[in-house]
């Protein structure tokens, strides 16, 4: 016989309400009550309507503390609710996002979350987010919306406003010869974090920055890379596009003799933990990784349980951290 919702009500002394609400992944329900409804459904084979337990959160920036913090926050927001994330590293040479999506769909997937991954690259292919919609396992972005133009849920922090933070920062601090370490042409973020930048610097009159521009990979490397080619164009300060680019920034500017802050000023971008503790401290701008896996959390867990939720873009407010490497222009020191 086909075990039912009254059946596993009955094994779990709970109302079937509140059996229909744990299968939903919906609030009000305690973690004891939700543990003994999920082991009645266990014992008698209940078979969930949803494909799975599962929720995949695909990126290609595993190793930046960043990500590995979004993702742990977006694992501690479903946990309570049934879910288990399964990071995905989708990066050149390694496993690709399609081959990771199409294994998981294959065993039983709820949901997808693709953080700074395929989303944020211009002109990346949409068979994956088609095999998605084809077996209707939901998804959500961060930090980019999907090529595809199918309105679903993105929450991004903002990036036209992050680069208005670090350049209002050098300005006041007196630094009129801006530039920036950005990363490549055609990823989402990095071409946003452009336009404010350039934005930032005509509003307060200061030419030239599109020269002052230099466009590298998110890396440590990349950072360093783009540091002698600004110093060459007289940078007294630099914003990154990251923070990791931020660090390879300040090696670069060792390595040509200088100092930080002294004669170069670097603001980073992200605002990860370590960077409180780098030599010196970054100043760097925040994103807020928290009130973002939060509300990603949310919208997964509404998907899931085939309720709407709004599509679009949602932006958060980022947060100006100031800490020891940036200082006045070496000329008003």
């Amino acid at each position: 016989m086909k075990v039912g919702i009254t059946d596993v009500a009955a094994r779990a002394q709970v109302s079937e309400a509140t059996v229909s609400r744990v299968i939903n992944r919906r609030q009000g329900v305690s973690k004891k009550t939700r543990d003994a409804v999920e082991q009645a459904m266990a014992e008698l084979g209940y078979e969930r309507q949803t494909q799975g337990q599962l929720v995949a959160v695909v990126t290609e920036f595993v190793s930046n503390p960043f990500f590995a913090d979004v993702a742990e926050r977006i694992e501690s927001a479903l946990a309570p609710h049934g879910l288990k994330s399964v990071l995905c590293p989708a990066f050149p040479g390694g496993v690709q996002e399609r081959e990771f999506i199409s294994a998981l769909v294959d065993k039983g997937i709820a949901a997808v979350v693709f953080l700074s991954a395929s989303n944020t690259v211009e002109g990346s292919d949409t068979d994956t987010y088609e095999l998605l919609r084809q077996r209707r396992v939901p998804y959500v972005g961060i930090n980019g919306e999907f090529a595809d133009g199918v309105p679903v849920p993105v929450f991004s922090t903002d990036d036209m406003l992050a680069a208005e933070l670090a350049v209002d920062h050098l300005y006041r601090l007196g630094h009129r010869r801006i530039g920036m370490a950005s990363g490549p042409a055609g990823n989402q973020p990095a071409d946003r974090r452009v336009r404010g930048f350039l934005d930032a610097m005509a509003k307060r009159g200061l030419e030239d920055a599109e020269s002052r521009v230099i466009r590298q990979s998110y890396t440590v490397e990349g950072g360093q890379a783009a540091v002698a080619p600004l110093l060459a164009l007289g940078a007294t300060g630099i914003v990154a596009a990251s923070d990791y680019m931020a660090l390879g920034a300040i090696r670069g500017i060792r390595r040509q003799g200088r100092s930080v802050p002294d004669d170069v000023s670097v603001v980073g971008y992200d605002g990860s933990a370590i960077t409180e503790f780098t030599d010196p401290p970054l100043t760097t701008v925040r994103q807020p990784a928290d009130r973002l896996a939060l509300e990603v959390g949310r919208s997964v867990l509404a998907l899931v349980g085939n309720r709407d939720v709004p599509t679009g873009e949602l932006l958060f407010d980022p947060e100006l951290v100031i800490r020891s490497t940036t200082g006045p222009p070496p000329d008003r020191a």
